[in-house]
């Protein structure tokens, strides 16, 4: 099966990222959750949101790189929001990715370099989610997906109806369970082909 790394959202490791890390080890996959906040958690994204910029997203990426020092190249990079910037980054920029689902977030592709040959990506975000949406990042996602397509690569932007930023995360008020579902079932059919 295939080797993820899965980067939690500036609310931390939270129980809800642990158990979607959990659903991708029940179907097979060896999960690795690097804490990037060191054991904080927060009760909001804009409490989540300070800290990391008062630790420096430099460094959140930093500790990302750090996190993944020991492990093989070929690994798939999974990223929630915050976790995004250390995802993204990774499959940017470290030889031998697999594959990258970037979910509720996107930066432009110039912010890393270009978008490697033969790394497929996903990105997951509602459709009225107005971090994703009215923050740049589904405009970033739209060239993402143009410019991986035009070079022959295999690149998804998958919408879903609502305007949860967090909606994956089963310990939040933000959960949306039909939409994690279909989410679930996108990335374990990216993973089964890794």
């Amino acid at each position: 099966m295939t080797e993820v790394v899965l980067f939690h959202h500036a609310q931390g490791l939270t129980p809800g990222v642990v158990a979607f890390a959990g659903q991708l080890r029940a179907a097979g996959h060896t999960v690795h959750t690097p804490d990037l906040l060191e054991g904080r958690t927060f009760g909001t994204l804009e409490e989540g949101l300070a800290h990391a910029e008062e630790v420096g997203f430099d460094e959140v990426m930093a500790r990302g790189a750090r996190a993944v020092e020991e492990l093989p190249a070929g690994v798939v990079y999974i990223g929630f929001s915050l976790g995004v910037l250390a995802a993204q980054r990774l499959a940017q920029t470290r030889a031998g990715a697999r594959g990258a689902v970037l979910c509720y977030s996107c930066v432009p592709v110039s912010t890393f370099g270009p978008w490697p040959a033969g790394v497929p990506v996903q990105v997951h975000g509602m459709d009225a989610d107005p971090v994703f949406v009215g923050e740049g990042d589904l405009d970033a996602a739209r060239a993402l997906v143009e410019e991986v397509r035009g070079q022959g690569g295999s690149a998804e932007l998958f919408l879903y109806p609502g305007d949860q930023h967090y909606f994956a995360d089963s310990s939040l008020l933000s959960y949306d369970p039909a939409a994690t579902a279909l989410l679930l079932e996108r990335v374990l059919a990216l993973l089964a082909g890794r």
